[in-house]
């Protein structure tokens, strides 16, 4: 009897078809056959107030799963789980119990991904007109339970029947049940698990949000699951056929969620689902396997597909999508404890896309849910932010679609770390310790010496040039009759810094580029041949004074590949150790002091290998006094055996406020406004001072074609130049009203287009940068509106009427007297 009930209520694709198996067994799904999950009958707010995100509710039960087979593998093994000798980390689990594993490999990875699947369900096929519900059915080759446990484990709430397992992610028995809210409008879940040990029943049972009588007592509905006769249904098995990848169920666990209200937009697990996964799973213990079905949709080659975390994926995409990567691990024993910081920067263009298309593929491949800076621990994301952190906090605005930043926050500290993350496990506190962590990472990643600010100055360079005697006449012009005490005036000079001088510098002082220094080629190595540090280093003098309030670079110099410290396979590490200390001679004796560790005395931050290039930064902690001096070893990492470099530091007086000089009074002291740059499809090598639209692309991030009129360059809020596009539609339109046009009015016609195009842009920009407003966008297919930065509004305010308006309603001239009146 209950075989055959499990499988009819097992086999209805959605809700519907469920509600259908309910009505026809009165007897068995009777309201007195339900209890409250739990045993709470206010559980409502408990399970409700979980996860805000589908997805993020739905990666729960993923996670639910990877815990459940690790745990198996320790019974296996014939180690308690929550005994001293099981592993004390989730790394620790996986080298123990599944040692030489070569998941990297397709074959093998495949065949460890069908240990947790992910399936899909309902009727088909599936389109654009005919949208039925998807469910989804999760299934683990783990540990499982007996019926007679179920109420215990997997019905129970607050239980923290994980707390003591250090391997596992979950702890109080509660992510699993933020799934439930998106169950369909009754919120159904099937459960059905048989233990690992194969000497008991299957059991299963329905969990659904209890419907609301006018009887209840209670002022809220609560969530409730059935039991028949009293008991968790049960039945023996051997093996089952329900429809998973390339084998029977035996045991382990099995949970189906009826008509699941994914996002909108969402379609087949071939993309939207299978990108969420990676984002949300960045770096995951196990590979899983997601499937979708022939009869949703037929037309689908591809139908399963084994995942294993964005982190690989971005390795194994690196060249067709990746202009660099590189990571820092931050080491403040006094505040967060260590965190690894990795920055993933796209390519401007991939294969023959052009800049717009490339965005878009870039933006819909790995921020399908608007995931800039994700915050992750044991390889689970648990907070983000948007792009508006590399905008507002960075001021990075190049960079705003182009870089993706993974904070490992598995190392922190645990009283620092609890204060980060909701109990859900999708969002971050706002509290002291996440304002103290995004100020800290916007304050090291913006730095002006830094991988980014240097990735962002290259592709800058494409438009550095000269274009002083664009702006200057122009200017001039505008400030001949504005008095400085004017209304314009004063508007500007609360952005910009407004004077009369030039800004063109001195010949022979423009230091060279990056660009145009020659490098000396870099031949990368898979291991590292050679550390040494750079400069003298006799071991007995010290290579660097490090003031006590600040902190110095230590450069060493090595051949090994960019990537050794973050790839996925064979990887390697830098270790930083203290050897001995010497105190100061006034106030310490003269023995050598007792080592510590590096974290006690110094806060540390260590950079990925760059070309050959590894550097720490080392700042002393008020532990250490003025005049001590620190040995310091250095460890590579390398198969054949470690390289090592043993060097001094000494500890200098603190470093006091620096006096700011006053800038000599010279002719050519910059104006502060903006440059005006001409900007055409091709350029003319005769014609100076001009960029391609490809090159302010490449600069800015933002495409240029024929429908666009101004592309703005800024660096967080200070506006640096103003293109204006000299080929665009809304020009050639306006000078189309002159049937035989002569050369003067041509140069009529271009001053005041791109006399109204800058000087709408220049005040527009400072009118909003004023009065603080703060811009965001619907995106089609994401439910949250997006910001947008200022710059990408004003492009796009300008690409439609707006520029046309100007020129033929209202130029400057009446701008500025309208202003003026």
């Amino acid at each position: 009897m209950y075989k055959d009930l499990f499988f009819s209520v097992y086999n209805a694709k959605d809700e519907e078809e469920l509600l259908d198996v309910i009505s026809s067994c009165p007897r068995i799904f009777d309201d007195s056959n339900w209890k409250p999950l739990g045993n709470n009958d206010s559980n409502y707010g408990v399970v409700k107030n979980q996860q805000s995100n589908p997805i993020a509710a739905l990666i729960e039960k993923i996670t639910n799963a990877i815990d459940a087979i690790l745990t198996k593998e320790c019974h296996v093994g014939g180690v308690k789980p929550k005994s001293k000798e099981a592993p004390r980390s989730m790394e620790e689990a996986i080298e123990r119990f599944f040692p030489k594993n070569n998941w990297d490999l397709p074959s093998f990875r495949k065949k460890q991904s069908e240990e947790i699947q992910i399936i899909a369900d309902g009727k088909g096929p599936r389109n654009q007109r005919n949208q039925y519900p998807t469910s989804v059915i999760i299934y683990d080759n783990g540990e499982g339970q007996h019926p007679e446990e179920f109420e215990n484990t997997f019905l129970s709430l607050l239980r923290g029947n994980k707390n003591d397992i250090h391997f596992v992610q979950g702890k109080y028995n509660m992510g699993g049940s933020g799934a439930i809210v998106f169950c369909g409008k009754m919120r159904y879940q099937l459960i059905a698990s048989k233990r690992f040990t194969n000497d008991g029943e299957f059991g299963f049972t329905l969990v659904r949000e209890h419907p609301k009588k006018e009887s209840d007592n209670a002022k809220e509905t609560w969530y409730e699951y059935l039991l028949i006769d009293g008991q968790i249904p049960s039945f023996p098995i051997e093996n089952l056929d329900l429809g998973l990848s390339n084998r029977n169920f035996e045991t382990g666990t099995i949970v189906k969620l009826y008509s699941y209200q994914f996002p909108k937009g969402y379609s087949g697990f071939a993309q939207d689902l299978n990108q969420s996964i990676n984002e949300f799973l960045f770096d995951p213990a196990l590979p899983i396997l997601t499937v979708d079905t022939a009869e949703r949709y037929p037309n689908n080659k591809v139908l399963e597909n084994d995942l294993f975390g964005l982190k690989r994926r971005l390795n194994n995409e690196e060249s067709e999508y990746l202009d660099d990567k590189f990571s820092e691990t931050f080491d403040e024993e006094n505040t967060f404890g260590k965190m690894k910081v990795s920055c993933f920067v796209f390519k401007p263009r991939v294969k023959d896309y052009d800049l717009k298309r490339t965005k878009a593929i870039i933006q819909d491949r790995y921020f399908k849910n608007s995931m800039a800076v994700m915050f992750s621990l044991n390889g689970q994301t648990h907070g983000s932010y948007t792009s508006e952190f590399i905008t507002r906090s960075l001021k990075l605005n190049l960079l705003k679609h182009h870089l993706l930043i993974h904070v490992d926050c598995t190392e922190m500290k645990y009283n620092f770390r609890k204060e980060l993350f909701m109990a859900s496990r999708d969002r971050l506190k706002d509290g002291e310790e996440t304002q103290y962590l995004r100020s800290y990472l916007a304050a090291q990643l913006s730095r002006k010496d830094g991988r980014l600010a240097d990735i962002e100055k290259i592709r800058k360079q494409a438009v550095d040039i000269d274009t002083t005697s664009n702006t200057n006449e122009l200017l001039k012009n505008f400030t001949k009759n504005l008095p400085l005490d004017s209304e314009l005036a004063k508007l500007l000079s609360q952005t910009f810094k407004l004077d009369t001088k030039s800004n063109k510098k001195k010949e022979g002082q423009q230091k060279p580029s990056p660009r145009q220094r020659e490098d000396t080629p870099f031949l990368p190595q898979r291991f590292p041949s050679f550390f040494k540090i750079n400069g003298v280093n006799d071991g007995a003098s010290e290579v660097a004074k490090i003031p006590l309030n600040g902190e110095k670079t230590i450069r060493f110099s090595t051949d090994v590949e960019n990537d050794y410290f973050d790839r996925t396979e064979e990887t390697g590490n830098l270790k930083i150790t203290v050897l001995n200390i010497k105190p100061n001679e006034s106030e310490g004796g003269t023995g050598p002091g007792q080592p510590k560790g590096i974290t006690e005395i110094f806060n540390v931050v260590k950079s990925s290998p760059n070309k050959g290039a590894i550097k720490i930064s080392l700042n002393p902690k008020d532990d250490l006094k003025v005049g001590d001096s620190v040995q310091i070893k250095a460890d590579l990492s390398s198969p054949n055996g470690d390289l090592s470099e043993l060097f001094w530091v000494k500890i200098a007086e603190k470093e006091g406020p620096k006096d700011k000089k006053p800038k000599k009074d010279e002719n050519n002291e910059p104006l502060g406004l903006p440059q005006l740059v001409f900007a055409h499809k091709e350029l003319d090598e005769e014609v100076k001072g001009r960029v391609s639209w490809e090159d302010v692309g490449t600069a800015t991030g933002l495409d240029m074609d024929y429908n666009t009129v101004m592309v703005p360059e800024a660096e967080g809020d200070t506006l640096k130049k103003i293109f204006v596009n000299m080929d665009s539609s809304v020009l050639k339109n306006f000078i189309a009203k002159y049937k035989h046009p002569n050369q003067q009015q041509l140069e009529i016609a271009n001053r005041k287009y791109y006399s109204s195009v800058y000087f709408h842009t220049l005040f527009l920009y400072t009118i909003s940068k004023n009065r603080g407003y703060e811009i965001k966008q619907r995106i089609e297919g994401k439910e949250e509106l997006e910001h947008v930065d200022l710059g990408q509004y004003l492009k796009d305010l300008f690409d439609h009427y707006y520029s046309t308006f100007i020129l033929n309603f209202g130029g400057m001239e009446e701008m500025m007297q309208g202003i003026g009146d």
